[in-house]
């Protein structure tokens, strides 16, 4: 049986094995869901070119990177035009202190994750790199002590 968007089970199974542990082999991923490795490559190939699996991605640890401190920093644009818009999320995705942003409803109009040495980049960075920014009417800062990562993407069209 397939959902509205055309994934089966055994879809829904390699996504959630993937999600457990991206680097499975296809040998061990076709085991995890009972199939024929060569109809698990195909699979997993489908995936990819459809972009329901947009991805793999490696979880390193900050510190071997020189990141002592992460922040999260709110931001209220001035003005909400789509050019003010643009203009902002072009600028964040060329910082390259920053992790993930979103665009988000509500008082704030962005979300940005920051990864900076220490206290004194993270100042460095919002005076500089917000403050300054014609986009910007008010931001604040956050730090993150921790960071826990949930179980991925759930799964809203199967039963299973």
């Amino acid at each position: 049986m397939t959902s509205e968007t055309g994934l089966d089970r055994i879809d829904y199974g390699i996504l959630r094995s993937l999600q457990n542990n991206a680097r499975l082999s296809n040998k061990e991923l076709a085991a995890h869901v009972g199939l024929a490795p060569s109809s698990c490559l195909s699979r997993v190939r489908r995936l990819r070119e459809t972009g329901v699996l947009r991805g793999f991605h490696a979880d390193i640890d900050p510190a071997a990177l020189g990141v002592g401190l992460q922040a999260i920093m709110l931001v209220r644009l001035s003005q909400h035009r789509r050019k003010s818009f643009r203009s902002f999320h072009d600028y964040l995705t060329a910082l390259p202190e920053v992790v993930a942003f979103h665009h988000v409803a509500g008082v704030n109009d962005f979300i940005v994750h920051v990864a900076v040495r220490d206290s004194d980049h993270l100042r460095d960075l919002a005076i500089d790199s917000f403050t300054t920014r014609p986009e910007v009417a008010h931001h604040e800062t956050s730090l993150i002590f921790e960071t826990i990562r949930g179980q991925g993407m759930p799964n809203y069209n199967s039963s299973t």
